[in-house]
């Protein structure tokens, strides 16, 4: 007798497609598209929602991307279904970045819904961290949650943290240097009930140690930054992958979301720092050429203050039809 297999509904895979939309991504910028065809999502990254001055050469949009996509796999998962997933599926379609199919039904295991419970719950912060200590077991799960999506992830020791702030302050000023860099981040500095980009609550302030690199996002009526002390000594985590092609950048988006779950699951506050990643010039210092690692983004961890949900696109703006695909 042949059994057969009833794919996930469609408002179940629609409920998925919304969790993902919670990833983290370059300025909120939010750079994903999605459309379900029967138990199959097809995962876009949106060229509008592309940061030129940043990003020229788009690396942290399918960084941005893989982290939903990893989203919209931990949510199958959660809703009860195993899945498959193919990067770049058609190669006449450099923006179809993944396709994502959901399988059989499974139990769903505690550690998957630990880690899907979290998903509401992470944040970037911006905002100084305790001075506490974050304990080794933890750093190892987070290490292990980098593993599973194939990259890797180094704590960096003091004095490869302090060579690595001062790459990070050297790559932000010359990041800031720019031609078109504060437009554009002026673009992506959230006002009024707009659904993308960083609002001003999120930014947080400036080190005013400046020692940490934090985004400065545009102050309304163009008064000075507010700042704040942040912690000395910053646990600074570095993640890299053995490949540095698009494949590898979705990959470690999507390492970058289990890492920053897992943390949140831990009680962690997580931050981001991506400007050594931008410049070129640094991101070939961060590791030894002989690892045959290279550098994805720098992430800080610790214990912080609870922050409040940036806001996201609507499921309309984003879940496609399932006919042609809407032009961009």
């Amino acid at each position: 007798m042949t059994t057969t297999i009833s794919p996930p509904a469609r408002d179940v895979l629609t409920e998925c497609v919304r969790t993902a939309t919670a990833a983290p991504s370059l300025q909120n910028s939010q750079p994903w598209q999605f459309r379900i065809r029967g138990s199959r999502i097809d995962v876009y990254a949106d060229p509008s929602c592309h940061l030129p001055v940043l990003d020229p050469d788009g690396r942290e949009h399918l960084i941005s991307v893989g982290a939903a996509v990893f989203t919209l796999r931990l949510a199958i998962r959660r809703s009860g279904y195993r899945s498959d997933h193919v990067l770049f599926p058609d190669a006449g379609r450099p923006d179809l970045v993944a396709r994502v199919t959901a399988t059989g039904p499974s139990p769903v295991a505690p550690a998957t819904e630990a880690l899907a419970a979290a998903i509401p719950h992470r944040h970037t912060n911006r905002w100084p961290f305790a001075q506490t200590t974050v304990p080794v077991a933890v750093l190892d799960h987070l290490r292990e949650a980098a593993r599973r999506e194939g990259a890797l992830l180094a704590a960096t020791g003091p004095a490869g943290r302090d060579a690595v702030l001062r790459l990070a302050r050297r790559a932000d000023h010359q990041v800031r240097a720019r031609p078109g860099y504060r437009e554009e981040l002026r673009r992506w500095t959230a006002t009024g009930p707009r659904p993308d980009g960083v609002p001003r609550w999120a930014a947080g302030p400036q080190d005013s140690w400046d020692a940490l690199p934090i985004r400065e996002f545009a102050e309304p009526g163009g008064g000075p930054h507010p700042s704040d002390r942040f912690e000395p000594y910053p646990t600074i985590l570095v993640l890299a992958t053995r490949g540095d092609q698009p494949s590898d950048w979705v990959r470690a988006g999507q390492a970058l979301q289990r890492v920053l779950l897992t943390a949140t699951w831990h009680g962690l506050a997580t931050m981001p720092i991506s400007q050594p990643i931008e410049e070129p010039s640094v991101r070939r210092l961060l590791l030894d050429p002989a690892s045959g690692l290279t550098a994805q983004m720098l992430v800080r961890v610790g214990y912080g203050r609870t922050v409040g949900r940036t806001p996201r696109r609507p499921l309309a703006e984003v879940l496609l039809s399932t006919g042609r695909r809407r032009p961009t």
